[in-house]
């Protein structure tokens, strides 16, 4: 058995972990990262950017959004379900955590919303080359390793941790295995940042409500199964709130594949009675919508447009764009739809009539009929008594062609399962803090409760960098406590 010594292990290479390993070292702590990938990052390698209030690039660009509306929206959408004190340290730290990672050498593109709806507060990283979109987060992992590494904080990739040490009730190491046999690293304190368990089915059926592959069809970063936060329960570790970070896809499809474009707009949406179930113009906030098709049987929607509206979205663009879509057209689209037509689909349906459509998505036919005409009626009349739909949107589907896309739940991945309070200090069921124990990122991150907070988008980044640097911090100043 090989032993090594630092005063800080982490727990995991991703972005609260390697936040957590720099400030740390920053502060003149040794510091290990144990990583069972072959390369840091982890689900962060699929982010765009993170949550920061009252940071200049806002202020340069009139965004006047203020720490404490940005803490009252937070808590107002939890319903106080979260930790405020956590929450409030969270926010509060932002803007400095941009400028700190600025100082690393990390570009920002701009603080962005995600749907008219939200706030301004997601700063998207922009790449050393190309535009800033999904994956742009990639470049601040790389800007962070190198910058761990300048420090000295040794990176051991490929190295798994097996279960932590705990002596007297205190946690003083970790043990692990590597190509070369089994190895244990024992330290001053241990923090545990291992992404969550978006890549377990089994984790996401016992903890969940859903079942991978079945009523969910979330990403799968490889890797992320939940063993941090299991070592964590077995050190004695308190269970907090899990779920997944919910969003709708069209399900294998990958999410936001161009096949959505001119269905995640405010068309009429049904469910497999045929009957419409929510107010279609919410459809850009993904959180409310999930929460909507969630209600429905087997937890599916469709969203139907004819070729009259096809044509609309194709000659005077789309209604609702965001982020992630504003750097596709409908050219996108066609050219996934004639995939799909060429090869078959089991989400993309297209039809001479509204019967045919209702056999080929498996929807109740005469419930669409109907639901086809009260809705067209209803749009000629200028009013959605139904949901009161911004008359606007509401175009009736009179066309000779009809077009649907399925959707289910979704997930970017999962969140929370270890119960820490606002000193990201793990504590037990009994709110007792575990001695040298501190946890960050999705592993901890119980403060997008019930819902992830998408009126404040970069809440799943923004809480790993941020708690990540404060589990850093933390844990040198329990270090020093000691001696």
């Amino acid at each position: 058995m090989r032993e090594f010594e630092a005063d800080v292990v982490v727990v995991g290479g991703g972005a609260a972990g390697l936040a957590a390993a720099i400030t740390a070292a920053e502060k003149g702590a040794q510091v290990m990262v144990l990583e069972k990938a072959n390369t840091t990052g982890g689900c962060a390698n699929m982010a765009m950017g993170l949550l920061g209030v009252e940071t200049k690039l806002q202020k340069e660009r009139l965004i006047d959004i203020t720490r404490e509306r940005a803490f009252e929206k937070f808590m107002d959408y939890t319903h106080w379900r979260s930790d405020a004190k956590l929450v409030k340290k969270y926010i509060d730290q932002s803007a400095e955590t941009i400028e700190w990672l600025q100082a690393m050498g990390v570009d920002f593109a701009l603080p962005s919303k995600y749907f008219p709806g939200s706030e301004a507060t997601w700063h998207i990283i922009m790449p050393k080359t190309g535009n800033p979109g999904l994956r742009a987060a990639a470049t601040m992992i790389k800007a962070m390793t190198e910058r761990a590494e300048e420090l000295g904080v040794k990176i051991l990739l490929e190295t798994p941790v097996k279960s932590l040490i705990k002596d007297q009730g205190e946690i003083i190491g970790v043990q692990a295995s590597d190509k070369d046999g089994e190895l244990e690293v024992y330290a001053g304190a241990v923090v545990v940042s291992t992404g969550g368990f978006g890549d377990s089915p089994e984790f996401i059926k016992k903890y969940t409500p859903y079942e991978w592959g079945k009523d969910l069809y979330s990403y799968r970063i490889p890797g992320l199964t939940g063993d941090g936060i299991q070592m964590a329960w077995d050190a004695g570790a308190g269970r907090d709130y899990m779920d997944m970070e919910l969003v709708f896809f069209a399900p294998n499809t990958g999410g936001y594949a161009p096949i959505e474009l001119p269905f995640r707009q405010p068309n009429l949406f049904v469910n497999l009675d045929g009957k419409r179930f929510y107010n279609e113009q919410v459809v850009e906030n993904p959180v409310f919508s999930v929460n909507a098709i969630t209600r429905q049987k087997n937890r599916v929607a469709f969203s139907i447009i004819d070729d009259k509206t096809m044509k609309k979205y194709e000659e005077n663009g789309l209604d609702l764009i965001n982020v992630v879509t504003s750097s596709m057209d409908m050219s996108y689209f066609n050219q996934e739809m004639e995939e799909a037509i060429k090869n078959g689909s089991d989400v993309f349906f297209m039809a001479e009539t509204i019967e045919e459509l209702a056999e080929k998505t498996g929807i109740d036919q005469e419930g669409l009929a109907e639901t086809l005409k009260n809705y067209n009626e209803a749009c000629k009349a200028g009013g959605d008594k139904e949901f009161n739909k911004n008359p606007r949107y509401m175009v009736p589907l009179d066309g000779s062609k009809y077009y649907a896309l399925k959707f289910a739940p979704s997930a970017y991945g999962s969140l929370g399962g270890i119960r820490i309070n606002d000193k990201t200090q793990v504590i037990t069921d009994q709110f007792a803090v575990i001695p040298g124990l501190f946890a960050a990122g999705t592993d901890a991150n119980s403060v997008c409760n019930p819902d992830y907070v998408f009126v404040l988008p970069g809440n799943t980044l923004g809480f790993a960098v941020n708690s990540g640097r404060m589990a850093g911090r933390n844990a040198v100043a329990y270090i020093k406590s000691l001696s």
